[in-house]
């Protein structure tokens, strides 16, 4: 079976343009070395660019064969002799402007050159499509739908009539909005589905009585939602995820949800119908947030923890249910110290 490259080789680079990219300084090294790829510190060879930002890596960082590193100024000392080293601020920050640069066609979700409006797609007669639209096979546009110029429709996903996207989107194959609006530079991996029902139920002793959903979807600028995320539209008002919003796969997300500005959601995270994240929110992996619940700007929850009350702007909250972290350690602290005592009794 054929090895095949999804992103070829770069040209070479010299390092004193790797340290403009990067916004870093050239503390060590050949500004005119050449620097032709990426790679992990373990697996780097000669030409090959690494960095470090976490000291569990220090006993691979001190065997690296690499041409050069992206490091903090903290630990330049353990870079060996003869790899070259630019001091970064925020190595990881600098690391992702590089391959930025180095590898422009990773950084949006959508195949090189997909271009044009295929034949097998259906596009009902009133859509609005301006110039530049790039829509796949097997995709069905509705009624009245419009999408901005630059934006890409990826095969078998399916646009609901009135929807409107912005310009420069990407909506990944086999993805469904209804009910939706997006802005410009929204990026849907494969799978994503918008504005289907929430679920609301008047629930009784003769039966659960279906809610209508009335409300709509609004995702703001430059959000990129994970593959296979699901987004619900609001019951009586809009379901909103604000600006420069960025979500993990296999996310769900609740009718009435208000998202704030530039949160960062993890995989597999639920956040129940009403409750609000304000701007900055930081939630991580198989967290689930109650229903009407409000966490303040810039808070961040620890992974697989249950937030069942309102947290404060800043406040750093984990567990089951939630609570300040310093709490949470020194309770799993005396648990831990119980059950010695217990086990050696």
């Amino acid at each position: 079976m054929s090895d095949p490259v999804f992103f070829p080789p770069v040209e070479p680079v010299s390092l004193q343009m790797i340290s403009e990219w990067a916004e870093a300084e050239l503390l060590r090294g050949e500004p005119e070395r050449l620097i032709a790829g990426v790679g992990p510190i373990e697996d780097a060879d000669e030409g090959v660019l690494v960095f470090f930002d976490n000291t569990a890596y220090l006993d691979k960082l001190s065997e690296t064969r690499a041409a050069a590193c992206i490091i903090a100024r903290k630990h330049v000392d353990k870079v060996p002799e003869g790899v070259a080293v630019l001091v970064s601020n925020d190595a990881y920050r600098s690391w992702a402007k590089v391959l930025a640069r180095l590898y422009p066609d990773a950084m949006v979700p959508k195949p090189s050159g997909f271009e044009g409006i295929s034949e097998r797609a259906i596009i009902d007669p009133s859509a609005e499509l301006e110039e530049g639209v790039a829509v796949g096979p097997g995709v069905v546009i509705g009624a009245g739908a419009q999408i901005g110029s630059g934006t890409a429709i990826l095969p078998n996903a399916v646009i609901g009539a009135g929807c409107a996207i912005g310009r420069d989107c990407v909506i990944g194959a086999n993805s469904t909005l209804q009910h939706a609006i997006l802005g410009d530079r929204v990026y849907l991996h494969p799978g994503v589905c918008i504005g289907q029902d929430g679920f609301g139920y008047a629930m009784g002793a003769g039966g659960h009585l279906k809610v209508p959903q009335v409300g709509r979807v609004v995702i703001q600028d430059n959000v990129e939602i994970g593959a296979n995320t699901t987004i619900d539209r609001g019951a009586n008002r809009d379901t909103i995820v604000g600006e420069g919003t960025k979500i993990d796969n296999q996310v769900q997300i609740g009718h009435n949800v208000i998202i704030g500005r530039h949160c960062v959601l993890v995989s597999q995270v639920g956040l129940s119908g009403s409750c609000t994240l304000e701007d900055f929110v930081a939630i991580g992996g198989q967290t689930g947030v109650r229903g009407h619940v409000r966490i303040g700007m810039g808070a961040q929850i620890a992974a697989v923890s249950v937030v069942g009350e309102d947290v404060p702007a800043g406040g750093r909250y984990g567990g089951t249910p939630a609570k300040p972290v310093k709490q949470w350690f020194r309770e799993m602290a005396a648990l831990r110290k119980l059950a010695e005592r217990g086990g050696g009794s």
